[in-house]
């Protein structure tokens, strides 16, 4: 039987993922507009496809089992205790773009880190939700006991 405790640390942790990714691919679209006019540089991003259905399988896995288990790909090893290490990987689009137009690449990048930035924000306020269920929940188990 799930418990409303196993539900919240599920989801809590998966938000804490989405949000350190967030967090790194943050870094690396500011260093594709920082950098891009040095020699030979080649934009980068994270593996976006990849982050997302790494997700979407670990979801599902707790869906069926009530448990989440991320696996690694490619580009992307989780460890136990909550942490990953994600490669960035070259963005041809990005590239063959700053080839081509410097200023629609930067408008680009700026648009990437808007969405990005999006994605932060709502992961947190989800996590800000939880955690405040959590407190919640806890606060009536106490008061039951």
């Amino acid at each position: 039987m799930k418990t409303e405790s196993q539900i919240i640390d599920n989801i809590t942790e998966l938000l804490h993922r989405i949000i350190d990714y967030t967090e790194r691919r943050r870094d690396v679209l500011t260093r594709n507009i920082f950098d891009y006019s040095c020699d030979g540089y080649c934009p980068q991003d994270l593996p976006e496809t990849e982050f997302a259905r790494r997700m979407t399988e670990a979801v599902s896995e707790h869906v069926r089992s009530e448990r989440l288990l991320f696996c690694d790909s490619d580009h992307i090893q989780f460890h136990t205790g909550g942490g990953f290490d994600i490669q960035p990987v070259p963005d041809a689009k990005a590239d063959d773009l700053l080839r081509r137009n410097v200023h629609d690449y930067l408008k680009l990048q700026i648009q990437k880190l808007s969405e990005n930035l999006m994605n932060n924000r709502i992961a947190a306020e989800l996590l800000r939700h939880q955690q405040q269920r959590h407190s919640a929940y806890s606060c009536g188990k106490m008061k039951e006991n």
